[in-house]
């Protein structure tokens, strides 16, 4: 008799939906990891732009969001005393995902 018996054939498929099942879920592991790292990014170069606008540190404290581009990534802005004469510490809040996501960009300014 030639070919293999049905437990043999059992064996090799259960081992095969093993690799496999393992392969898919390591897969959507990263594509996640994919998506995150490629929200964060959009918010901080969005957050950037910002922080280099002089137009936009001229303003006071508020909220915002990057509409038209961006209205789903909102950012808000307040400013804090530091101990140093003359210089105020901006803060810049950037949030996504109905902000389950934060970063911070902090930056110091002369105040004028």
């Amino acid at each position: 008799m030639k070919g293999f018996t049905l437990l043999e054939v059992l064996i090799a498929m259960a081992i095969m939906a093993g690799v496999i099942m393992t392969s898919i879920a390591s897969f959507n592991y990263h594509l996640g990891i994919v998506i995150r790292d490629k929200e964060e990014t959009a918010a901080t170069l969005l957050a950037r732009g910002k922080m280099d606008d002089p137009e936009f540190l001229r303003l006071p404290a508020g909220k915002g969001n990057f509409a038209p581009q961006r209205p789903d990534i909102g950012w808000e802005k307040s400013y804090l005393p530091t101990d140093l004469p003359g210089v105020t510490k901006l803060i810049l809040t950037v949030s996504w995902e109905k902000e389950r996501r934060k970063l911070t960009l902090v930056r110091y300014v002369a105040k004028t």
